[in-house]
């Protein structure tokens, strides 16, 4: 380092010990705003992670069909699945469609019996915020499931509605023991006994899946728990990720043709590409990350203002001792040099402590997420830019005055 830099850098860190309180204060609203820029923008880059790793496991090559319209769910003590205007997709439709469909792909017919049903093994139960699903026998492979232990529920128990179930990792944690054995034992759901033919492994909580739940064959969801027309939803994995624009084609006219549909009608189901959903969220949150850089710039330009009046009232209780440093031979250019390092000086301090605090607080939302630490070195080097920008700009001014002052009127000053 140079110097005379290295000795100017002294001299500003001098007097921020001497005007501390009013360093502290320009200190904290810089390090806000850094704050809020680079925490804001840690949490999206968490949130981003977590949601890719989520669907790259439901997968690029997967699109569901469903009723276009679910609006309501029924009342009463377990909620049936979602209520429609539209004709609700039935069993018989679905099974015609994974019939007729062109492509090679796992396809699932299955509906969502309850998303508020309370489970319960021997004395522990549940809050009533497990998600219970009736699935077909190709339900893991079309979500790309697996088994952690036990079995999955074979095509003639679905088939003949056994009273079997896959239960998830959440809801073993919430009612069994850790010495209880989880495989074969019985669990209830509302008045209908189950036994555990399998855990599936956890896949996290996304938007397409939760550990908190219990598959069981959509036949004996029907018969148990009503819906016999159900609502049924068709999730289709094709084998070869280029055929997906051509699948989705083709299963548009294939599900209008079992719809019945004329060509002067619209389409009465939605077709979700797992793709789309994150390219759509991404754009929602990019929104968040451009609103939270502008939060962060209109913050340090106000650090800056009050940056500005600080180094206007530190050079006018200071005017004695710049017209002494001028007397002794120091230039406009020397204290004008003194001056905007003090105010840099200010500006990356309270840049670093912004950057260290941003980046605690965006990563509480990844360790919420469960997803890896994120540094996003681009918004940070960016931040301490701006600081570094922001300090010059405000320490322009208080140093010209300071340079500009007469030795003799300066040594005159009370």
């Amino acid at each position: 380092m140079n110097a005379g830099l290295k000795q100017y850098i002294i001299l500003a860190l001098r007097s921020i010990r001497y005007n501390l309180l009013r360093s502290i204060l320009t200190l904290s609203i810089i390090s806000f705003g850094i704050m809020a820029l680079v925490g804001i923008l840690t949490a999206i880059d968490s949130i981003e992670n977590s949601v890719k790793s989520s669907f790259s496991e439901y997968g690029a090559s997967s699109f569901t069909i469903q009723n276009s319209e679910q609006l309501i769910v029924r009342g009463g003590g377990f909620h049936g699945p979602p209520q429609s205007k539209n004709p609700p997709i039935s069993i018989d439709q679905a099974t015609d469609f994974k019939d007729r469909f062109p492509y090679e792909a796992f396809i699932s017919a299955y509906y969502e019996v309850s998303t508020w049903a309370t489970v319960k093994h021997r004395s522990n139960k549940t809050n009533p915020n497990v998600t219970v699903i009736g699935i077909d026998e190709n339900y893991l492979s079309a979500f790309n499931e697996n088994i952690e232990s036990g079995r999955n529920l074979t095509k003639e128990e679905i088939i003949s509605g056994s009273n079997y179930a896959l239960v998830g990792k959440s809801l073993v944690k919430n009612i069994f023991n850790v010495e209880d054995s989880v495989v074969n034992s019985l669990i209830s759901i509302g008045n209908v006994r189950y036994r555990v033919a399998g855990i599936l492994e956890s896949k996290g909580q996304s938007q397409n899946t939760t550990d908190n739940k219990v598959l069981i064959s959509y036949v004996n969801a029907r018969r148990n728990f009503g819906g016999s027309d159900g609502n049924f939803k068709l999730n289709i994995s094709v084998d070869n990720p280029e055929n997906i624009n051509f699948a989705v084609s083709e299963a548009t006219g294939l599900m209008r043709s079992i719809r019945k549909l004329k060509l002067s009608e619209g389409n009465d189901f939605a077709i979700i590409q797992s793709e789309k959903v994150v390219e759509e969220m991404f754009s929602q949150i990019r929104f968040i990350g451009i609103a939270a850089f502008f939060i962060g710039i209109i913050t340090l330009l106000g650090a800056g203002i009050g940056l500005m009046n600080i180094m206007l009232v530190s050079v006018n209780e200071r005017t004695r001792e710049i017209g002494v440093s001028k007397a002794l031979g120091a230039t406009k250019k020397a204290i004008m040099t003194q001056y905007l390092t003090e105010a840099t000086v200010i500006c990356q301090i309270g840049g670093i402590l912004g950057v260290i605090l941003g980046l605690l607080a965006g990563n509480a939302v990844s360790i919420l997420l469960k997803s890896d630490f994120v540094i996003p070195w681009a918004w940070m080097f960016m931040g301490l830019a701006f600081c570094f920008i922001v300090g010059l700009a405000a320490g322009i001014y208080p140093a010209i005055r300071a340079g500009s002052l007469h030795p003799v009127e300066a040594l005159r000053h009370e």
